[in-house]
């Protein structure tokens, strides 16, 4: 079982300021029947309220200082925080998960954009 969880802020496309993630990454890890939520440094209403309007319901949301307490009732065996700076970078490896930057994911909805989650960390994306 995957556990995804987004940054918002300059990660997702509806953080302020934007980032470049869409959310069809995020309606795609959902059905993929990933466990998929976000840890940012908003508040959970305001998360929740993003979610909502997006029309996409996660499985969890809380702190990324937090990754840890929010996820761990899920018992994933992979666990995939998406961000965009050191911050997140640090959060996600005290926690135990793989951190995928922004800079570094594959242009959406290209072969290597769809297999990135099937991706274990530092593996070469499939040629094109």
């Amino acid at each position: 079982m995957i556990l995804v969880s987004f940054d918002i802020d300059g990660t997702l496309e509806t953080g302020d300021p934007p980032g470049p993630v869409p959310l069809d990454l995020v309606t795609e890890a959902k059905r993929r029947g990933y466990v998929v939520g976000s840890a940012s440094d908003r508040t959970l209403a305001e998360q929740r309220r993003m979610w909502t309007t997006a029309g996409i319901i996660v499985d969890f949301v809380g702190h990324k200082h937090h990754l840890t307490e929010v996820t761990s009732p899920f018992g994933c065996t992979r666990l995939v925080h998406i961000g965009d700076t050191l911050v997140d970078q640090h959060y996600a490896h005290l926690a135990g998960f793989e951190f995928w930057h922004v800079d570094t994911l594959p242009a959406p909805m290209t072969p290597d954009w769809l297999n990135l989650l099937t991706l274990p960390e530092g593996a070469p994306l499939p040629e094109s």
